[in-house]
């Protein structure tokens, strides 16, 4: 942890250089912080929408600190609240921090290997619906049941013959 930490302050001490780029500075941090919380983490979607105003007429806002202080000022604060986090509640897992997004992405994967377009096409039509999820569920067995017991199976052999997925069994 105390390696995390420093890196991130590190990049709170950017914030002070006299050549500061706000886009580098957010590149940077957009790599560390990924790293150490994931690529789905909300800290770097924070981080990206920090933008500097080329539009502004006003060099300095209403409280006297010009619009690029205020971008430090943002950084600063998520930076801080970052390590702040890591200090009370610990780096999460590396595994945990792929939020789903391999799994959902096999899944996907293994029905359009083994679903006609039509066929994913009234899937995701049902997923999308609106309606309540037992509702769901019930569409989407009535709708495998059409399709055949064979596509249900061929889509979970998919699933499990994954190398990740085997391994981790």
């Amino acid at each position: 942890m105390k390696k995390e930490i420093q890196i991130l302050n590190t990049l709170i001490g950017k914030l002070d250089n006299k050549n500061f780029n706000l886009e580098a500075w957010k590149s940077a941090t957009v790599v560390i912080l990924a790293r150490l919380f994931g690529e789905n983490s909300r800290k770097i979607k924070e981080v990206e929408n920090i933008e500097y105003d080329y539009s502004s007429w006003s060099l300095r806002d209403t409280s006297g600190e010009s619009h690029l202080e205020v971008c430090k000022k943002l950084g600063r604060n998520i930076l801080e609240a970052s390590i702040l986090e890591i200090e009370v509640l610990g780096l999460a897992d590396k595994s945990s921090q792929k939020e789903g997004k391999f799994d959902i992405d096999l899944i996907i994967k293994a029905m359009e290997n083994e679903l006609s377009m039509t066929e994913f096409r009234e899937l995701k039509k049902i997923l999308n619906s609106g309606e309540t999820i037992e509702e769901i569920k019930n569409r989407l067995t009535d709708k495998f049941k059409i399709f055949g017991v064979e596509a249900s199976a061929r889509i979970l052999a998919n699933i499990l013959a994954d190398e990740e997925i085997r391994g981790s069994l």
